[in-house]
């Protein structure tokens, strides 16, 4: 009778003990789950930190222009238009004969895109008077023009930035700050409502590689965000 008493204290304790094994595996079950749980909260947090970090730092420019300065080819002398040898949207070499006026014949001194060429043969033209107008699709710019208020004093040389273009609307190009204007543009002025004092407008240029964005051209609208670093 002792002896069947103690084996059936026996397994009671080892079922008991089973038990026991079973709710500590639970608990480290329900501990693995609560420490990875709280890992993904602090990584949303931190993402979300961050982004807001980000965001607070950047400086919005609506204005924004996608440009190259205009190369004028004019003659040196005063003569008539005699052939006009290109039309606006061709590609031009260096050195090519655009136009003929009187005995001088007009030729780019780089390579390029014209911009204009509407003059008509037998038009007479004055030394330095434009007779076709290009582009050099290398000095294209994304170029943002910033109230002087607005972030301006933010902004440097080198700082990262990212565009997008109205005409293809939220497709994202990335560049580089290339130049702040030291001076306000001549004409661009804004008045102040509440006060009306003249805030000066500022040209803030971003390069980007033209040969990874072959669709962007001189004049298309676009919108600019600075990171400042």
């Amino acid at each position: 009778m002792a002896n069947q008493k103690t084996e059936k204290e026996l397994k009671k304790v080892e079922s008991e003990l089973k038990q026991d094994e079973k709710e500590i595996k639970r608990l480290r079950f329900s501990l693995r789950a609560i420490v990875g749980l709280i890992l993904i909260v602090a990584a949303i947090g931190g993402a979300i930190f961050a982004y807001l970090l980000v965001t607070s730092k950047r400086v919005s420019i609506d204005k924004t222009t996608i440009h190259a300065p205009e190369i004028d080819l004019a003659p040196t002398v005063p003569g008539v238009l005699e052939d006009m040898l290109v039309k606006a949207g061709d590609t031009v070499a260096a050195n090519q004969v655009v136009a003929r006026v009187g005995d001088e014949l007009i030729k780019t001194k780089v390579s390029g895109i014209v911009t204009k060429a509407d003059a008509s043969v037998g038009q007479t033209y004055d030394p330095g008077q434009t007779v076709v107008a290009m582009i050099d699709p290398s000095e294209l710019r994304a170029v943002g023009q910033i109230d002087e208020n607005k972030g301006l004093d933010r902004i440097q040389v080198g700082d990262y930035a990212v565009f997008t273009v109205d005409a293809f609307g939220s497709k994202q190009y990335s560049g580089v700050v290339d130049s702040v204007s030291p001076e306000a543009e001549s004409g661009s002025v804004v008045f102040t409502i509440s006060d009306q004092r003249q805030e000066q407008v500022f040209d803030v240029k971003v390069r980007f590689d033209q040969n990874a964005y072959p669709e962007l051209k001189d004049g298309m609208s676009a919108r600019l965000l600075v990171y400042p670093q």
